[in-house]
């Protein structure tokens, strides 16, 4: 369950809640593969685990970038093997949520896709994501490989030097990756009002454009 208070909007009353339930459903998880287009070439498919608060809406900003073939919602990071929304949202597994990108890295590279990351997160809140809070919205890039880590570590230093603070996203090495039940994949099209009403009343955009500016967070350049 996601509960939050909406932002400042024409119409809303500043202290009335709004609660939006996530319609987890008992239904079985859907694989990773599932979400690659039909006649795809598994073998040039590489994958980046990032966590960046709400699953819900890292999907939509990964999908949209030319070369990436699917972004799945799951969990990794836990104790717990194949876990469900409603475990994970007892903050007791360990998890966080996270997206798998699946990309061709001959039509992106990693570089690229870690700066769309950067600049969909908050980097200096290690507590949460907005208005989301607790260990299963903490940041975190879950490095594949020794040069991916090195990457996400070379552009977390950067983001210290540009807001002299403390960058609170956590590298990690990659850990199991269990994708979320069906009823979450691709939320922001399935649910598309529900997703936008959660979006605008976390606060999410309102405190992206504070961060990096509406203009260089859409095109990935104030790194």
């Amino acid at each position: 369950m996601r509960v939050f208070l909406p932002s400042s909007v024409a119409g809303l009353s500043a202290l009335a809640a709004i609660v939006f339930a996530a319609c987890a459903s008992p239904s079985a998880p859907a694989p990773a593969s599932a979400a690659l287009p039909t006649g795809t070439d598994t073998a040039a498919v590489d994958t980046l685990v990032l966590a960046g608060g709400c699953f819900w809406c890292m999907e939509k900003p990964f999908e949209q970038i030319d070369g990436v073939l699917a972004a799945v919602s799951g969990f990794a990071g836990g104790h717990v093997a194949n876990p469900t929304y409603e475990q994970v949202g007892t903050k007791t597994t360990g998890h966080l949520e996270v997206v798998q990108v699946l990309y061709n890295a001959s039509r992106v590279s990693p570089e690229t896709l870690l700066r769309a990351y950067w600049h969909n997160v908050d980097p200096l809140d290690g507590g949460g994501q907005f208005c989301d809070r607790g260990e299963p919205y903490r940041p975190a890039i879950f490095a594949p490989t020794p040069a991916i880590r090195a990457l996400a570590e070379q552009q977390r230093d950067a983001l210290a030097a540009r807001f002299s603070r403390e960058i609170a996203v956590e590298i990690r090495d990659a850990a199991p990756f269990y994708p979320a039940e069906a009823t979450h994949q691709d939320f922001y099209r399935t649910n598309r009002a529900h997703y936008e009403r959660y979006r605008l009343g976390c606060g999410r955009d309102a405190r992206l454009d504070a961060l990096w500016g509406a203009t260089a967070r859409v095109a990935g350049d104030a790194l």
